[in-house]
Parts: structure tokens; C-alpha cells; sequence
């Protein structure tokens, strides 16, 4: 069995599904740049064109979660949790108008996850 790189919480969950009813399909990218920091961000699905050095993690609540390579540098021994509290953020992250923001929550993989850990997705 496969150990997954990222998750979702319950309220996140609920969250994603409300802008999935206004916005359609939905992705999530963690960058790492500017705005946010390394906040990861949920844009309508097209919203932003995935590069080449982006990697795919998986999928949380049907979305597919991206990470800038460089980024992933940082992230590749962690598990991410993402997860939603109240307040502004200031990226283009669709829950922003929602007084919400998407927070990525990670600790490190442990060393039986690590050998049972999901490929990334170039």
C-alpha cells in the first residue's frame, strides 16, 4: 500500500466542495514564491498553466495538488496536511473571498512511510 504524500482534513474537505460548485474543476499549487509564501493555492482548473519542472504529489478531494520542483526539494521527506482557517491571505487562492485561507501542515515521513512512499508525478 502506497504511503500518500498529501491529505485533507474534514474542513478543508467542505471547503473545497463549495468552491467546486462555484468554480468547476479545481487544482491546487504550492509554490513557494511570492504572495503567500509557500501557502498552497486553489485555482480553477486551466487558471494556470502547470510547468514542466511542477510535480504532482496527488490528489486531494479529486484535485490534483502541484508543487514547484524546487519547492518539492524542501517537502520530498513530508507529508502535507492541507487545511483551512479564518483570515485574509494574500494570494489569487479562490477561498480568499470566502475570509479563508488554505494552509499546508507537514511533518516528516517516518522511516517505514519512506519505503512505502508514492511516487511524485512529473
Amino acid at each position: 500500500m502506497s504511503i500518500e504524500r498529501v491529505s485533507v482534513t474534514k474542513k478543508a474537505k467542505a471547503v473545497i466542495e463549495q468552491l467546486r460548485e462555484k468554480h468547476g474543476e479545481l487544482i491546487f499549487h504550492q509554490s513557494g514564491g511570492c504572495c503567500d509564501g509557500s501557502a498552497p493555492m486553489c485555482l480553477a482548473k486551466g487558471d494556470l498553466l502547470i510547468g514542466s519542472r511542477d510535480v504532482c504529489l496527488g490528489e486531494i478531494q479529486g484535485c490534483n495538488f502541484y508543487m514547484a520542483s524546487d519547492q518539492f526539494e524542501y517537502y520530498k521527506n513530508m507529508h502535507i496536511t492541507v487545511d483551512v482557517s479564518k483570515g485574509r491571505g494574500s494570494s489569487f487562492s479562490l477561498e480568499i473571498p470566502l475570509g479563508l485561507r488554505f494552509m499546508a501542515i507537514s511533518r516528516l515521513f517516518t522511516d517505514d512511510e519512506l519505503k512505502n512512499i508514492r511516487p511524485i508525478e512529473t
